[in-house]
């Protein structure tokens, strides 16, 4: 089989500490480049989970609000208990 020259670019610290760790499984840089490759044949994927967030990102200024609202309804005596709230919680 025909091989292939790619480049890469990577932060260099991430590089270096990855070679010096590789270094100590016996294998170098490329080794485990062409490893990858090909459990991502293999898997027909990626080789491990990729993942999204089950809730969807908020920005900063929506997550300080949300906050705000919570100390004003602890202020204001508003919300519900804590064992009222777990007990809402786990019987999901």
């Amino acid at each position: 089989m025909s091989k292939v020259q790619i480049s890469l670019e990577l932060e260099e610290e991430t590089f270096l500490e990855a070679k010096k760790i590789l270094k100590a499984l016996g294998m170098n840089f490329t080794e485990a480049v062409n490893i990858f490759a090909s459990m991502i044949v293999q898997e027909r994927g990626l080789p491990f989970d990729v993942k999204i967030a089950d809730y969807p990102a908020i920005s900063l200024d929506e997550a300080r609000e949300k906050v705000q609202r919570s100390i004003d309804n602890i202020k204001n005596k508003e919300g519900m208990s804590s064992d009222i709230f777990f007990s809402k919680l786990l019987n999901k």
